[in-house]
Parts: structure tokens; sequence; C-alpha cells
């Protein structure tokens, strides 16, 4: 399974946001999340705890800070500085300090990047959390089925999930944000199924964000069962959003 031992880490191609550069903000020995996704390309979060540290926030900036000068002063570009790693980013306890830091040295070295945040959106609800977020380039933010039930199954969330908390919350973004959600099966689910993919599509209408991501598996996965879909059918799924002017973007 995939696993970020460093703060910073590449710059590596991402298929959805070019020339990252990526940041974890969790446990470099282990992984730490509120999500248990089936598809995690970090394996199960019961098989990654040798660590629960979080780094500090001036071992962020000292790290963030060295990568940026040396990629610039060497002439490698960098398209996105990119949150993800080992888990859920805000859960970090100085997530909004962090934006403040990376913006500034974004300014600094990238001016023209992006700052991007893949976040499952459980902590929207916490007014520090949903600020920070609105004020990245690209908040990235999953929803990846249309029922806690399909939800329970796909990211066996911890705590007291509940999709309609969750919408409601997004819904003061007023669009200003990127929705993410993975398109998979198993012989247990299917969030593709006609009358799931209805409910999710009028959540894209009730939230109107300004982009959709859409994908499927494309690394190795701690459930083995399950299947991807093509980009063709991807399409399909979202065809009558796309017939009524959402921008999305498809990633098989």
């Amino acid at each position: 399974m995939l696993h970020f031992d460093d703060i910073v880490f590449g710059p590596i191609f991402s298929r959805r946001l070019g020339s990252s550069l990526g940041v974890n903000l969790l446990p470099s020995k282990g992984k730490l999340c509120n999500f248990d996704c089936v598809y995690c390309e970090c394996g199960w979060n019961k098989d990654g705890r040798g660590d629960n540290v979080f780094p500090r926030l001036d071992a962020i900036e000292a790290a963030l800070e060295e990568k940026m000068s040396k990629a610039a002063a060497e002439g490698v570009p960098v398209d996105s500085v990119t949150f993800s790693g080992n888990g859920e980013p805000t859960l970090h306890p100085d997530f909004p300090q962090v934006i403040d830091v990376t913006l500034r040295l974004r300014d600094k070295y990238f001016p023209s990047a992006k700052v991007s945040v893949l976040s499952n959106a459980t902590l929207v609800g916490r007014p520090e959390i949903a600020e920070a977020l609105m004020r990245v380039d690209n908040p990235i933010l999953k929803i990846d089925a249309s029922s806690d039930e399909l939800i329970g199954k796909i990211n066996k969330p911890a705590g007291g999930y509940r999709l309609a908390d969750v919408v409601r919350h997004l819904k003061a973004f007023d669009g200003r944000f990127v929705l993410q959600t993975m398109f998979l099966k198993s012989p247990d689910f299917d969030t593709a199924a006609p009358e799931a993919l209805a409910a999710w599509m009028d959540i894209v209408r009730e939230l109107r964000p300004r982009e959709v991501m859409v994908y499927t598996i494309d690394r190795e996965t701690p459930d083995k069962s399950l299947e991807k879909y093509t980009v063709d059918e991807m399409r399909a799924f979202v065809q009558p959003l796309l017939d009524e002017g959402f921008k999305i973007q498809i990633r098989g």
C-alpha cells in the first residue's frame, strides 16, 4: 500500500492536478483517518497504527520552505501544493495555521500554483475548518455515495457521520468547491445503481459545486473484491449533469 514518510514530497504527476507537491499532515509512520475506505491506497486504518504523532507546525513550515525554494531554484514546475497523505488532513490540530503558512510560501515561490486540499468533508461543520478550506484554491471535498447506508459500506466513517449534515454544511460554500466522487462496485454495493445514482445527482444539483471530479480505482485497494468502472461508463452515469451544464472531470 502507498505510504508517505515525509511531510512534503514530490512533485509527482497527478492525473487531476498536474505537477503536484504533496503535503502529509498525518503521522509519518502510520495512518490516521476518520474514514476507513474500502479503496484507500494507504490500506486499512488498523494496519497503520505505528505512529500517532502529528508533525509540528514549525516542522511543516520548514519542510515546505525547503522543498519549494529548491524546486524554484532548479526550475522544477509546481502546478499544485496538494494536501493528502496518510489520512484526513483537516484532522491536524493546526490545520488553519498550516493553510496560512502554505498560502504565504506559495505566493513567495510559485504564485501561479494552486493550493489543493483533498478532504472527506467530515469536519466542514467546524467554522475554522470551513473558513480555511474556503481560502484555498481547490477545496476538493468528498461525497462518494448518496445514503448513510452506502457510505457506511464504502467509507466506514467513525463517529456519528450523517450525510444530511455534510450536505447542509457544504451548502455554506455556495458552490466554491470541487466535489469528488469515486464510482466503484463490489458484491456488496454499487455506487452507480440507478436509485443511488439518481440520489447522488440530486445532491450535486443541490450543492452546485463549481466542478465535479468523478473517478474510479487506480491503485491497489485493501478490499480485493472491488471492481472499477471505465471512463465511458462514468461519462454515461453523469451525462444528465453534463447536459445541464455542470463541469465534470472524469478520470479512469
